[in-house]
């Protein structure tokens, strides 16, 4: 295939989306100046609002993964991707209700700071190692997969592309920290609507008008979204991206660092809750938007598609070069869609270059050094996000293997975020496991979620099982590239066909389970965590989500810790609960100083905020 070239005006627009990310970045440099504190740097002072919280973290989960991946994934296998709807209300709802609160009144910047208030140092340590190998080959598959695509297509340049990329997002997040990350997300955000929309119009004109995309797509079975089928092994099924989306997407969203470092920084509990639901609405939106693109997309390919024919060498290259062919004649165009696909980068690399310097200076860096200065706080902050940039784009050049752009980002997060998500569950919503549980779950969890991931790279899927709805090639020119069968393999294992062949959505559900399963046998065989020895606010059984249940069943969730006395809420008022129960905290492996981090209450409000922070030394 020839790669369609740039003109003037894409280069224009393209070079424009890094001008404007970069001054803002200057921009809070300047603006924070004189607020030196690795607080500001690292948390935004913690007084953000809703409104650019909730862009930001759409941009940042709706990467050029979706933009680019989630198209092509409807043009090959139905619109049946417009289930993760359902997802992504469970998980937001779960992720506000259940793990949110815990992580906010306990007033901690790096969600592993709570494994160690409840469990123990090695428990912390152990998922901050796991958080940032997963978060570097995530962050090298978005940086990498979009960058080969367009340039295949457009001829953009591969490598710039990608140290372009890098190079930027370090020097915005160096120089304004989560300020800078925050609102150049939200402009990113702006610019992926915008490019998405012009797909949209342009698209479907092109198509002879929506209602025609429609009836296209019904007659080439692309609207045969629920496929209630319960076999595991199916790609997309309902169930597969109704329960494993579930799964997937809570291990990005419920517990991981890059979330819950914007969700903390914003000013009250309520801000911060409200940041997840308008960013639910934003899911939505670019969710219906990529969907409808495939869509489209079909329709105009629908008698001679690209792939099969050889016109283009991956389905990642399939939106590239469907906008390189609509906007042919309109020069500036084609470089707003190469914008929209790599805010999507941009924002999902600088929020993982921000996320892996927190946890490394809170988990290790003031673990080693707990008395270093405000300024030299600051220095080392940016020096690590410096470090990370490097790391995350020298990264891209080992994604080239791992397939496509969805698959592998959600495979990713799946062997990493599954059973991360399970350690968190195991310290919230059971109050018996105790830190050997804790450390023997999260190393059954990886090793069953690795051990199926691998397996199946190794051994791919049967093709009944993967393969793509029917495409046609009748009216493709005819070409010199000679179609290639599906290899003959031999030596394959009667595993493959099973455990290997589980749906990649299912990687990160047995991961979870895995681990919540070894987790509260381990802690029963080994005994029992005592609930004197647990603070409140590092609990929360799935009993507090619901009001009728029984006071009786509640308290035998809460597995005696002392939270029914009448009291704690009043200790939370006063900002006196990390106080009380000192002692026996201790022995479960704290600091005294972490005994500070309390979060306020304002009862008027009846929302917790971050001023108790205004007078605490970080």
């Amino acid at each position: 295939m020839e790669a369609k070239n740039f003109a003037i005006w894409d280069y224009v627009v393209f070079a424009a989306l890094f001008l404007v990310s970069s001054g803002i970045g200057v921009f809070f440099a300047i603006k924070e100046r004189k607020k030196a504190t690795s607080r500001e740097f690292l948390v935004g002072g913690r007084q953000m609002s809703f409104g650019p919280v909730a862009l930001s973290l759409t941009a940042s989960f709706m990467s050029a993964v979706t933009v680019l991946g989630t198209p092509s994934e409807v043009y090959r296998f139905g619109a049946s991707f417009i289930i993760f709807f359902i997802a992504y209300l469970f998980v937001i709802i779960l992720t506000s209700e259940l793990f949110l609160p815990v992580f906010y009144r306990s007033g901690i910047t790096s969600t592993y700071e709570y494994l160690q208030l409840r469990f123990n140092k090695p428990v912390r340590y152990a998922a901050t190692v796991i958080y940032i190998v997963q978060t570097i080959l995530y962050t090298g598959v978005v940086v990498y997969a979009p960058a080969l695509a367009l340039n295949q297509v457009t001829g953009f340049d591969l490598w710039g592309s990608v140290f372009a990329t890098g190079i930027v997002c370090t020097f915005y997040c160096t120089l304004g920290g989560l300020k800078a990350v925050v609102w150049t997300d939200a402009f990113q955000m702006v610019v992926m609507f915008v490019g998405f929309l012009t797909v949209l119009i342009q698209g479907s004109t092109h198509a002879g008008g929506f209602h025609n995309v429609l009836e296209q797509s019904t007659n080439g079975s692309r609207l045969h979204i629920f496929d209630f089928d319960v076999d595991p092994l199916r790609r997309h099924t309902f169930w597969t991206i109704t329960v494993g989306g579930t799964f997937t997407w809570l291990g990005i969203y419920g517990v991981n660092q890059s979330t819950i470092q914007r969700c903390i920084s914003c000013k009250t509990e309520k801000h911060a809750k409200l940041a997840l639901y308008f960013n639910l609405l934003g899911l939505w939106i670019i969710l219906v938007c990529a969907v409808f693109s495939g869509l489209i997309m079909y329709s105009h390919f629908k008698d001679c598609d690209p792939w099969t024919s050889g016109i283009i060498s991956a389905p990642d290259q399939l939106m590239p070069y469907f906008v390189m062919e609509i906007f042919a004649t309109m020069p500036g165009l084609p470089g707003l869609f190469v914008a929209c696909a790599f805010s999507g980068t941009l924002s999902t690399v600088a929020a993982s270059i921000n996320a892996l310097a927190t946890v490394t200076f809170e988990d290790f860096v003031k673990s080693c050094f707990p008395h270093l200065s405000d300024k030299l706080s600051t220095w080392i902050s940016k020096g690590l996000c410096i470090l990370f940039g490097v790391l995350c784009t020298t990264m891209a050049v080992a994604a080239s293997v791992l397939g496509g752009v969805v698959q592998a980002a959600l495979s990713i997060h799946g062997m990493c975020g599954g059973p991360m998500l399970g350690l968190f569950s195991l310290g919230i919503v059971f109050p018996f496991v105790n830190w050997k549980g804790a450390l023997g779950g999260l190393l059954t969890g990886i090793i069953l979620s690795f051990w199926v991931a691998i397996g199946a790279f190794v051994y791919p899927a049967p093709a009944s099982k993967t393969w793509p709805l029917p495409l046609s090639t009748d009216q493709c020119i005819k070409s010199n590239v000679t179609a290639t069968g599906s290899p003959v393999l031999s030596s394959r294992p009667a595993i493959a066909d099973t455990w290997y062949s589980i749906s990649y959505l299912y990687y990160s559900a047995v991961g979870c389970l895995g681990c919540i399963a070894a987790g509260v046998i381990i802690s029963l065989i080994t005994g029992r965590q005592r609930g004197e020895d647990i603070q409140p606010l590092l609990i929360r059984p799935v009993c507090n989500l619901f009001c009728f249940w029984s006071k009786k069943y509640k308290t035998l969730c809460w597995c005696g810790v002392q939270h029914d006395s009448g009291t704690e809420q009043e200790h939370l008022e006063n900002g006196s609960a990390w106080k009380q129960g000192a002692e026996s905290v201790l022995q479960n492996g704290l600091r005294k100083e972490s005994l500070v981090h309390v979060p306020g209450y304002d009862p008027k409000d009846k929302s917790y905020n971050n001023m108790a922070f205004e007078n605490t030394h970080f």
